[in-house]
């Protein structure tokens, strides 16, 4: 990247844009919201990545609804927020999608939940059923946390016969997601994805009068099974910056240790589920065999093998004293030494690099398009983490390797958190060896109102984005992006043209935050024969 941060502020201001608020790490822009195409493609082409986008009723502050187009500076560590507002009887704004393909799913989103029009594009529900009542949108602050629809409203517009899926789609099940894969012989052509059929509402509840800013860490731990403390920890990130909030260096350590072990255990149950879906059971028991000691782990520092539950505001509840530090390391060790051997077998056994070798393939262009994130992006030659491009909490501190590959395909994404298992033993030792004295949090702290921050951390998966609005008492406004939201869009680029074999491996080889057994419909285009295949996902 050619121009500074300076540079590129003055371009956005020369271009019509107001600058709002100026930090550090990132500014606020103003723009008209029938320009905002034009903008996001100078930040595109200045070589920005999109994050996310944000729909917020405001009409309590300002009489106006708001959307909010994150990107990010990864060279200079920086970020772009580019704000567009719109009055409450004229809700839309200028789609970026045509310049920004990576900003599909979340102008979808915020038309449905927000009410928010997205123009100059092709729109559909994204989030809410097909059903869903006109005019209600759940996101807006006279739709209260507990509110239903009336149910006339789907009644009227449903058939007098409508088929229920059962099986993948239980309501006990968490996260159901649905694939249609369109297949002449045994050749995918298309993909279509169908998910959000069980939206908990996370972000709603956390604005309710149920909830307090000391509460909603408990929640956000609660988002992912598999890496909660990835979102109570950039939650919490956000909230501080934006209120100002020093947390105590000790603290940073701590929280940088127990997210380095929650990479651990996650790359070491896909690696399991990996071997699995490749045919090599013997891998799956003895990567979840090796599992096991980062499970012990993470209960013995933090009182549970998951959902921790010791992120506090200002730092954490719990300390590392001498005895964790000489588990943690004794853990480290013995966990590098079988790694080593679990992997020096896996790699060499035929099928697994044959079967995972050229398939699936994600181009660098196709990767950069839509801003995929984690080991996706890096095993698609895009040199992305979060940890090195904007370094927080304890990891300025340490020294670290990111995993590189160009063939983009199943091996190259495997071969990604391989070598991220390695760099995470190593990181978590030098945390421990340089881990500094002092308090694990803050006494006393004030929330203003009104404060805007983005804060961003690399979950095992990639990228994690939580943008906040503080309120009185809880967050105005609270969005979350989890990194499977970005790079499911990817998969239709993944499939197409491959063999229909390979796709529970594609889909897989993402680490989709599905539910333990997922359905693809699959249409055979010449036959119009249709049959379904079963997607085992561990976790």
């Amino acid at each position: 990247m050619s121009k500074t941060f300076d540079d590129i502020v003055k371009q956005l201001v020369d271009m019509g844009g107001v600058v709002e608020e100026l930090k550090a790490s990132e500014v606020y822009v103003r723009v008209p919201r029938d320009r905002l195409r034009n903008f996001a493609r100078f930040l595109y082409e200045s070589g920005a990545y999109f994050k996310t986008c944000v729909g917020v009723d405001e009409r309590q502050l300002n009489n106006m609804f708001a959307v909010y187009y994150i990107f990010g500076l990864d060279e200079l560590g920086k970020d772009v927020v580019l704000r567009a507002l719109a009055p409450e009887d004229d809700a839309w704004v200028d789609s970026i999608t045509s310049e920004v393909p990576a900003a599909d799913w979340c102008e979808l989103e915020f038309r449905d939940l927000v009410g928010i029009e997205p123009r100059n594009r092709l729109v559909r529900r994204l989030v809410l059923p097909e059903d869903w009542p006109d005019g209600v949108y759940p996101l807006r602050k006279e739709f209260k946390y507990d509110m239903r629809p009336p149910v006339g409203a789907f009644r009227e517009e449903l058939a007098e016969e409508t088929g229920i899926p059962v099986g993948p789609y239980h309501p006990a099940l968490h996260e159901p997601e649905y694939f249609e894969l369109y297949v002449e012989g045994e050749k995918i052509v298309d993909v279509a994805y169908r998910g959000f059929h069980v939206h908990r509402g996370i972000e709603k509840l956390a604005e309710s009068p149920r909830f307090t800013y000391k509460q909603v860490p408990f929640l956000a731990e609660r988002i992912c099974g598999i890496c909660g403390f990835v979102h109570s920890t950039c939650y919490l990130m956000a909230l501080e910056k934006a209120a100002g909030i020093e947390v105590p260096e000790r603290a940073e350590f701590i929280r940088s240790i127990v997210l380095e072990v929650e990479r651990l255990h996650s790359h070491l149950l896909w690696l399991g589920v990996a071997a699995h879906l490749l045919g090599y059971d013997a891998g799956f028991m003895h990567a979840w065999r090796i599992r096991e000691r980062v499970m012990v782990l993470a209960e013995y520092l933090t009182g549970s093998r998951k959902t921790y539950g010791i992120n506090i505001i200002g730092g954490v509840r719990k300390d590392i004293d001498l005895d964790k530090i000489d588990k943690t390391m004794r853990t480290m060790a013995s966990l590098k030494e079988e790694f080593s051997k679990l992997t020096e077998v896996m790699l060499s056994v035929p099928q697994v690099k044959s079967r995972a070798s050229g398939t699936g393939i994600l181009s660098k262009s196709e990767a950069r398009a839509l801003s995929v994130v984690g080991p996706v992006a890096r095993a698609s030659g895009l040199y992305r983490d979060i940890r090195k491009d904007y370094p927080y909490l304890a990891y300025k501190r340490v020294s670290f390797k990111v995993p590189l590959y160009t063939e983009g395909d199943n091996l190259a994404r495997l071969l990604v958190r391989v070598d991220e298992v390695y760099e995470s033993i190593e990181i978590i030792k030098q945390l421990i060896d340089a881990l500094p004295g002092g308090s694990i949090s803050v006494e006393e702290y004030e929330i203003p109102v009104g404060r805007k921050a983005v804060a961003a951390i690399e979950a095992p998966r990639g990228e994690d984005v939580h943008f906040i609005i503080t309120g009185v008492g809880r967050p105005y406004r609270w969005r979350v992006r989890a990194p499977t939201y970005q790079n499911i869009p990817a998969l239709r680029a993944m499939l197409r043209g491959t063999p229909l074999a390979d796709a529970p491996l594609t889909i897989a080889s993402i680490d989709p935050c599905f539910s333990c057994t997922d359905r693809v419909v699959v249409y055979d285009m010449r036959s119009g024969r249709r049959s379904s295949i079963r997607i085992t996902r561990g976790g």
